[in-house]
C-alpha cells in the first residue's frame, strides 16, 4: 500500500507518467547538461561561436553543434541567444572588438586611419566568415558602434567636415573589406571543402595549375607568371591604403573637397 502511495504522489509532483529507471538517467543528464549550460555566460557563448565560425564557416554553425562544442544542451543555448542569426551578429560585434583603436590625441590622424584600418584588415581576415555574414546579416553592437565613432573621429580631426568624414570613413572601410576578399573567399572554400571531407590541398594544386594553364595563354600575364618566382610581389594592401590616404589628404583643403 505505500508503495502504491508513492507512486501516486511521484505521478503528481511529475506531472505526468512516473519515469521507469532509464529515462530517470536520461532525464538527470539532461538536467546536468542544462545545469552546466545555465552557468555559462553569453560572452562565453559568443567566443564558441566564433571558434566554430573560424573553424567552419556560417554554414558550419548552428546552435545544436555549438551546445557540443561546449557540452551543453541546447536549450542552455537558446536561454542566453534566441536564434543562430543573433548570435552571428553578436560573433560579428566581438570581432570588431578585437580592433585596437588608436589615439587621435597622440598620433596624427593619417597615422592613425592607418593603424585603424590594418587592424580591421587583420580582423577580416583572420574571421573570413565576416565577409559573407555581411551580405546577410545587418551588423551591429557596441563594438561596431565604437569602431565607427572612432573612425570618424580620426577623419574629423583631419579637418573634414561632418559629411566628409562620413564618406571618408565608408570609403576607406569599403576598401578594407574588398583587400580581404581575396584571402577571406579562399579560407571559405577551406573551409566548405573540410565540410565535406575533401583534401583541400589537392583540390588547390589543381585549381592552380588550370589558372596558371590559363594564364599562359595572355601575354602580360604570363610575362608575371613566370617573373613571379623571381621578384615576390609588394603589399597590395598597404599600397592601396596609403594611395587611397593620400587622396583624402589631398582634398582636405582642397576647393572642390565638399561633398557631392
Amino acid at each position: 500500500m505505500a508503495l502504491s502511495v508513492n507512486l501516486c504522489i511521484g505521478f503528481f509532483l511529475s506531472g505526468g507518467a512516473v519515469p521507469m529507471a532509464g529515462q530517470r538517467n536520461d532525464q538527470v543528464r539532461q538536467g546536468q547538461q542544462e545545469l552546466q549550460g545555465d552557468m555559462l555566460t553569453k560572452e562565453q557563448i559568443v567566443r564558441a561561436a566564433v571558434e566554430v565560425l573560424d573553424a567552419e564557416g556560417v554554414n558550419g554553425l548552428n546552435i545544436r553543434r555549438l551546445g557540443a562544442h561546449l557540452g551543453s544542451a541546447a536549450s542552455a543555448m537558446y536561454y542566453h541567444v534566441k536564434s543562430k542569426d543573433k548570435l552571428v551578429v553578436l560573433a560579428a560585434d566581438h570581432a570588431f572588438g578585437e580592433i585596437p583603436l588608436p589615439d587621435t590625441a597622440t598620433v596624427g590622424w593619417r597615422e592613425a586611419a592607418a593603424s585603424l584600418a590594418r587592424g580591421a584588415y587583420a580582423m577580416v581576415v583572420r574571421h573570413y566568415w565576416l565577409i559573407p555574414a555581411m551580405s546577410t546579416h545587418l551588423i551591429y553592437g557596441p563594438n561596431k558602434a565604437h569602431f565607427d565613432e572612432q573612425s570618424l573621429t580620426i577623419y574629423e580631426s583631419a579637418g573634414f567636415t561632418q559629411a566628409e568624414a562620413d564618406q571618408a570613413a565608408a570609403t576607406v572601410l569599403m576598401f578594407v573589406i574588398g583587400a580581404a576578399q581575396g584571402q577571406a573567399a579562399q579560407a571559405a572554400w577551406q573551409a566548405h571543402l573540410r565540410r565535406n571531407g575533401a583534401d583541400a590541398d589537392k583540390e588547390l594544386q589543381g585549381i592552380t595549375a588550370e589558372m596558371l594553364a590559363i594564364a599562359q595563354t595572355l601575354p602580360r600575364l604570363r610575362v608575371r607568371v613566370d617573373s613571379a618566382a623571381i621578384t615576390p610581389p609588394g603589399d597590395p594592401f598597404e599600397f592601396g591604403l596609403q594611395t587611397l590616404l593620400a587622396g583624402l589628404e589631398s582634398r582636405i583643403h582642397s576647393p572642390t573637397s565638399s561633398a557631392p
